[in-house]
């Protein structure tokens, strides 16, 4: 369930008055900002944004770039974005981040819908004149070039049958493959790029109905380089991506030195879908409701508008 709630009944034209009002003259009005933008959904934003351009022949956006500043100013340039558009900005981002980066476009695309995927992908190209793929591939190599290559260009079934065979003959493959790390991850790469989600979590449960640990948990012994730390977060991502949310978050606000660009992902691609399931995990997990734990760890407009999102 979504954090967000949105009025039914809102007029495009007098948000767009109201926003061009908040960023004129001397000083900018934040609080109409986030009152504005940190209530309306997706579709109202681009109407919005629509709007704005047709009244005063400026491009929103731009404009909120230049006025806004920091942690605050990439919040709600991500949440102004259509939501492929958005996933592209992170995807390339994370790839000029490099090592510390994998995790998110795999985080991206393992979580999305196939027909997703290719919307991402379209966003992509358009917004920086090349491929995801051929961006992943530049900056990568060995088996971690193949496996996020793979996951990039992967257009999923998705349906609900499932293989229980296929299930059983693929958990053996994925046990071998990352036993004492000597396995075939070629095979363990084709089966994650290329299997449905349902076939995936079939094959996930078997394996731990067979060997008597959970994958990721066998994954996590073994995770010592970029390759076997990607094969953890692809499965965990697959298997249940709100845990995973989840402990983004709390790595994200427990470590030293808040990291705003993981909390803010989570939350604006996340607020419109199920960060209110997210936030329920985040309380059962640490015994702190989610907004009282950024609350602490974050101040400023960035922090009314994180908490705006998160329905506070």
């Amino acid at each position: 369930m979504a954090t967000l709630i949105a009025p039914i009944n809102h007029s495009p034209v007098a948000d767009a008055e109201a926003l061009h009002k908040a960023v004129q003259g001397w000083g900018t009005d934040e609080k109409s900002v986030i009152t504005i933008l940190g209530h309306r959904n997706v579709y109202q934003r681009q109407q919005i944004r629509k709007s704005y351009h047709e009244t005063y022949q400026e491009d929103l956006l731009k404009r909120l770039e230049s006025e806004l500043s920091g942690d605050f100013e990439r919040a709600v340039y991500r949440w102004m974005l259509e939501p492929a558009d958005r996933d592209a900005v992170l995807a390339n981002v994370a790839i000029k981040d490099g090592n510390k980066g994998h995790h998110v476009i795999i985080e991206i695309v393992s979580v999305l819908s196939p027909e997703e995927v290719l919307a991402l992908r379209r966003a992509y190209h358009n917004r920086y004149k090349h491929s995801l793929e051929e961006d992943v591939a530049a900056h990568t190599s060995g088996h971690l070039r193949q496996l996020l290559v793979g996951l990039v260009s992967s257009f999923r079934y998705g349906g609900d049958e499932i293989n229980p065979k296929l299930a059983k003959t693929e958990a053996d493959i994925l046990h071998e493959s990352i036993k004492e790390k000597k396995g075939n991850y070629e095979e363990a790469i084709r089966i994650l790029t290329t299997r449905s989600k349902t076939q995936l979590l079939a094959t996930f449960n078997r394996y731990r109905d067979d060997h008597g640990i959970s994958i990721t948990k066998k994954l996590l012994d073994n995770a010592s380089d970029d390759f076997h730390k990607a094969l953890h977060t692809a499965i965990r991502c697959i298997n249940d991506h709100k845990k995973y949310y989840e402990k983004v978050l709390r790595g994200a606000l427990k470590r030293v030195g808040t990291d705003e660009d993981g909390l803010t992902r989570v939350i604006v691609t996340r607020a419109e879908k199920d960060l209110k399931d997210i936030k329920e995990l985040y309380y059962k997990r640490n015994s702190v409701h989610l907004e009282d734990a950024v609350a602490k760890e974050i101040s400023g407009d960035y922090k009314k508008f994180i908490l705006t999102l998160l329905g506070k």
